[in-house]
């Protein structure tokens, strides 16, 4: 018999889908700054810096100070997931907020968009001028601490933490503005060792008491083993990032679309299928380090 599919059903589960994907998904869409659109490419708007001029006379002409203006671009695209389930029991079991297969499609969907945010922090970004000219902006050689800091070819170090703050600081960023460390679990196990983390004056958080180092240096610490790197030596070194939110933008076009279906081609097995749009880029170059350890 012909599995039917109401629309309050199929409804259900994409609600589901996208709390998952929201709550636990993606670790990097909630620190950076989300804009939805409704085409295939979207715009960052920046705005740069100016200088008040000194008022020299009484009654004087009122100076027209000219703010420049710049542009990001960043191109969506599409990503989808699906999965087969043999058994018409298990697809009733699909409005359940746990369901294996809600938490499955999530997981995926979040995995991208964090992958799509981590190559957008260090890759070049497209630059848009007055006229509509595109030209690529690779990240600021300033923000780059390479792995040799400090101690050749190093792990994660206070150091270096204390280093990417600088440089941030340095850029005169909005002192109330958080920034956030993603590092994988290597980096934060030797950035746990440094003794300056381990001491007690230095830390309140007491890594070595509870095995978590949620803060640093400034920093909301977020664990990520899908950032850039394979870590194996100086050539190749893992790819710590430091940022504020402002520094990366988040365009998420087409929410989680969700479609429940038979596979005629499969035996009759229902396929659940996901899709999203979305796409990111780097907004402001000063606002982002990328961090060399190996």
């Amino acid at each position: 018999m012909s599995v039917e599919y109401d629309k309050a059903f199929v409804q259900q589960f994409s609600d589901n889908l996208i709390i998952l994907a929201q709550q636990r998904g993606s670790k990097l869409a909630g620190v950076v700054k989300q804009e939805r659109v409704k085409a295939k490419s979207h715009h960052f708007d920046r705005l740069g810096a100016t200088v008040a001029q000194k008022k020299v006379s009484r009654h004087g002409d009122t100076p027209l100070i000219d703010t420049p203006h710049s542009r990001r671009r960043v191109t969506m695209d599409d990503y989808e997931w699906a999965d087969l389930i043999d058994t018409n029991d298990k697809v009733r079991a699909l409005i359940n907020p746990q369901s294996e297969y809600a938490m499955a499609g999530a997981w995926a969907i979040g995995r991208s968009i964090d992958d799509v945010i981590i190559a957008a922090a260090t890759g070049n970004s497209v630059a848009v001028d007055a006229s509509d000219s595109t030209s690529t902006v690779s990240m600021l050689a300033g923000n780059i601490i390479d792995n040799d800091f400090g101690t050749a070819n190093s792990n994660l170090t206070a150091a270096k933490v204390m280093e990417a703050r600088r440089i941030l600081r340095g850029h005169e960023i909005d002192m109330d503005e958080e920034m956030f460390l993603v590092a994988n679990s290597y980096m934060i196990s030797g950035l746990m060792q440094d003794s300056d983390v381990k001491d007690f004056d230095f830390n309140t958080s007491k890594p070595m008491a509870n095995g978590e180092l949620p803060q640093y240096g400034g920093f909301r610490i977020i664990h990520s083993e899908r950032i850039l790197g394979a870590g194996t030596d100086d050539t190749d070194p893992y790819i710590g990032l430091a940022f504020t939110r402002s520094a990366l933008g988040l365009a998420l076009g087409q929410d989680i679309n969700v479609r429940i279906s038979e596979r005629a081609d499969k035996s009759y097995s229902t396929q659940v299928f996901a899709s999203a749009t979305f796409g990111a880029t780097r907004i402001e170059e000063e606002k982002i380090v990328s961090i060399e350890c190996s």
